[in-house]
């Protein structure tokens, strides 16, 4: 069994980590960590644990000592000294937060206000997209998990990059979000009262996964990728539903799509490229590691539109954690992630 460990198992991400990890045929939680709740158990935190997970919360040290893996579910600038810390006791780091996500320090100080400690630790660590990079994934000692956003935009685009197939530098994104997705840390805009039967957009043009998703196209594509990125919150828990527009250099039909994206998801078990005619729903893809993507075809001005929908606290973040747990240490890909969206 491999020894897993969370550091900020309190935090949204972290609890729904605890949640797959405990399910996991061949992985077992050793220990748990949380800044806030430090002695306390995570059962008295989340009630819905009671009975069922009654380890008490320790210190981030104790984690990585008792750990063959340990998952950082924390905000960024403070998974560094983690990795580094790992990396000294030979352990494998899986990071859902973002200081390992951007290759390019200049960009991680505009966007998030950071520095590198060790650039040599960032040049080690893998950008953890597992339908895209799985090959770089095995063997890894540290892994970037992507954001939640990315990752809707990186699967509903990736078969449509690696031939240039539309024009990199005209891509719109139209993406929603659950409130989970802003973290369990009480704001304006996710207080209740502010946020219930309301839909806005929110850091237009100005979000911090912009770069992300610009540098995962890139890498994909082999060329620049340049997007407006408009992020709007739901008035729900959880879930991501991406809109994504795109110009295609050559005519395309809807049929010529559909059978690209088909052939590129092939072996891949978590993307579901639905039928001609059927739209991708949030609710369908809600508690598991699927990624529904649905494509169609605006004939009248020549533009490709696609949705792609997952669950922000699985695909998007804890689930995509493990399944890049289990790539990096030989297991089969889903296991512990065999989850069936409740249809209702």
């Amino acid at each position: 069994m491999i020894k897993a460990g969370i550091i900020g198992a309190t935090g949204y991400a972290g609890l729904e980590l605890t949640r797959l990890l405990l399910g996991h045929p061949k992985a077992e939680i050793t220990a748990v960590s949380s800044v806030s709740f430090t002695g306390k158990e995570l059962q008295e935190v989340y009630p819905s644990m009671r009975g069922i997970f009654e380890m008490k919360l320790q210190d981030d040290k104790a984690v990585i000592e008792k750990s063959d893996v340990v998952f950082a579910s924390l905000p960024h600038g403070l998974s560094q000294d983690i990795a580094a810390a790992c990396c000294d006791n030979n352990k494998l780091f899986i990071d859902l937060g973002a200081d390992f996500r951007l290759k390019n320090e200049a960009d991680y100080k505009q966007w998030y206000d950071g520095a590198y400690q060790s650039k040599k630790l960032h040049e080690e660590a893998v950008y953890g997209l597992p339908e895209l990079f799985r090959e770089k994934i095995a063997g890894a000692k540290i892994i970037a998990n992507p954001g939640c956003y990315p990752t809707s935009v990186a699967l509903g685009l990736a078969p449509l990059l690696k031939p240039n197939t539309i024009d990199l530098e005209n891509i719109i994104i139209d993406s929603k979000s659950g409130v989970t997705g802003a973290g369990r840390a009480m704001t304006q805009n996710t207080h209740f009262p502010d946020c219930n039967e309301a839909f806005a957009p929110y850091k237009i043009a100005q979000h911090r996964h912009t770069p992300e998703i610009e540098q995962t196209l890139s890498d994909i594509s082999g060329k620049k990728a340049m997007i407006t990125f408009v992020p709007h919150l739901l008035p729900i828990n959880r879930g991501i539903l991406s809109t994504i527009y795109a110009i295609p250099r050559e005519k395309l039909s809807a049929e010529e799509l559909h059978e690209t994206f088909s052939i590129f998801y092939n072996q891949d078990k978590f993307i579901r490229i639905l039928p001609l005619g059927e739209t991708a729903d949030l609710k369908n893809v809600r508690h598991s590691n699927y990624c529904d993507i649905s494509l169609h075809l605006d004939e009248r001005c020549g533009r490709v539109i696609i949705v792609s929908v997952i669950d922000n606290m699985v695909k998007g973040a804890a689930g995509q954690a493990v399944q890049n747990m289990n790539i990096a240490c030989g297991l089969e890909e889903d296991s512990g992630l065999n989850l069936i969206p409740p249809a209702f």
